[in-house]
């Protein structure tokens, strides 16, 4: 094999699909948060929403066009929760310095933002030992729900003039999806346990 094959193979799996989808949910996050910050102007929240259920969707195809299509790499395994984590710990904090988010509802954005370092912590631990913490059935439900609440509080003030309630409903479901995160956080703590203290 040549010398240049490497440097190709490596800026092909680079380029490949299911990464420009998640290097574009990493551009997502800034642009989501720079929308925000004029919260009074109901056309920069819509498109503030739409620009977040664009990269809420490209979570979904990037991870299964990589399977199905046998692209998975290591670049990609890797970017795919970081983009994921940005995208909610930004659109919380976001709405949250705009005053959508408030009150006890802040609580449940603390668990979830405590929740995603803990996890965090834990799988880079755990990898460390080869041991593997895949991804359980319920923390996808998690970050359904999850999505969807912050989805609600991104339209905020311009969403209740179509639905009133809104960010009720986004209350509601970031409550739900904070309870999931505690049922989450346990269940992979409860795996990692019995490898705590070991040495690679």
């Amino acid at each position: 094999m040549s010398e240049t094959a490497f440097p190709r193979r490596r800026m092909r799996h680079a380029l490949a699909l299911p990464n420009l989808l998640t290097y574009g949910r990493l551009v997502a996050v800034p642009v989501v948060a720079l929308l925000l910050q004029w919260p009074q102007e109901h056309w920069m929240r819509w498109a503030a929403l739409g620009v977040f259920t664009v990269a809420c969707i490209t979570d979904f195809f990037d991870g299964y066009l990589a399977r199905i299509w046998k692209q998975q790499s290591p670049l990609g395994q890797m970017l795919d929760p970081i983009a994921d984590k940005l995208l909610v710990a930004t659109t919380l904090l976001a709405v949250s310095a705009n005053q959508t988010l408030t009150g006890w509802t802040i609580w449940a954005a603390i668990i979830i933002l405590c929740r995603e370092i803990l996890v965090s912590g834990l799988r880079e631990y755990l990898a460390d030992l080869k041991v593997p913490l895949p991804v359980s059935a319920v923390a996808k439900w998690k970050t359904t729900v999850q999505m969807f609440a912050l989805g609600f509080y991104i339209a905020g003030p311009a969403g209740e003039v179509v639905l009133p309630g809104t960010v009720a409903i986004g209350a509601v479901l970031l409550w739900i999806a904070a309870v999931l995160t505690l049922y989450t956080a346990a269940d992979y703590l409860i795996a990692g346990w019995p490898h705590f203290g070991d040495e690679e």
